[in-house]
């Protein structure tokens, strides 16, 4: 069953597919957040699939506050989007009390990296990228070093981030932020699925069965 949310500019409730409570089990209540297309922030991104982070958080506190759902699966197919949107999404999961438990299909882009590390256990399928590359900001940049300090300060928040909730150490995050070598038009490192659990980013590859079953492990040991 989707979720609703009140659309702010002609008042009438809509639904979004985003979010699905999966079929009930005998044990089980588990609920499902994809986030796909391009994460939307502050602004409306075009005609393309978006994920609005202004439907996610109110739904993330109904999960939590939700005594009939035992546990949550996030599923990330996104080429990122809104750093601050990303990172609001990303410590709203990291600060759930519920089980939580991410798997990247397709790609695991850019902002999406924080969401997906944010879940206390984390998977990503073989054939799925994620893309590690410094803040890029659109529109107008004054070169001042007030402007360079703030981009440096939104890096640093995004790299503590990802320092506390995974595997990946200081030197070798910062190592695969700065790579030259990789992206014709950038700097950074794209990661294949083993790459990204190799180097500690994920906890390990696995397809949606293993992300169910290690989500219902989790709702278990909750359950002491």
């Amino acid at each position: 069953m989707a979720e609703k949310y009140r659309n702010e500019e002609n008042g009438e409730c809509e639904e979004t597919p985003s979010v699905e409570k999966l079929p009930e089990g005998d044990k089980y209540t588990l609920r499902m957040l994809s986030v796909i297309g391009h994460i939307e922030g502050h602004s409306v991104i075009g005609d393309g699939k978006t994920t609005k982070y202004e439907q996610v958080l109110p739904v993330l506190c109904s999960i939590e506050e939700d005594p009939a759902t035992d546990g949550l699966l996030v599923l990330l197919n996104t080429v990122g989007g809104d750093v601050e949107a990303g990172l609001a999404i990303a410590e709203m999961l990291a600060g759930m009390s519920k089980p939580t438990v991410s798997l990247v299909i397709g790609g695991g882009h850019s902002i999406a990296v924080p969401i997906a590390v944010a879940c206390r256990r984390s998977f990503i399928v073989p054939s799925a990228t994620m893309t590690l590359h410094p803040v890029r900001i659109n529109g107008t940049v004054l070169g001042t070093p007030q402007s360079f300090s703030y981009l440096a300060k939104m890096q640093a928040r995004i790299n503590k981030f990802i320092l506390s909730h995974s595997r990946i150490g200081e030197d070798e995050l910062n190592g695969l932020l700065m790579n030259n070598d990789e992206l014709a038009t950038d700097i950074g490192t794209i990661l294949c699925g083993t790459e990204a659990v190799s180097v500690g980013l994920i906890d390990a590859v696995g397809g949606v069965s293993d992300a169910l079953k290690g989500l219902k492990e989790l709702v278990d040991e909750s359950r002491g």
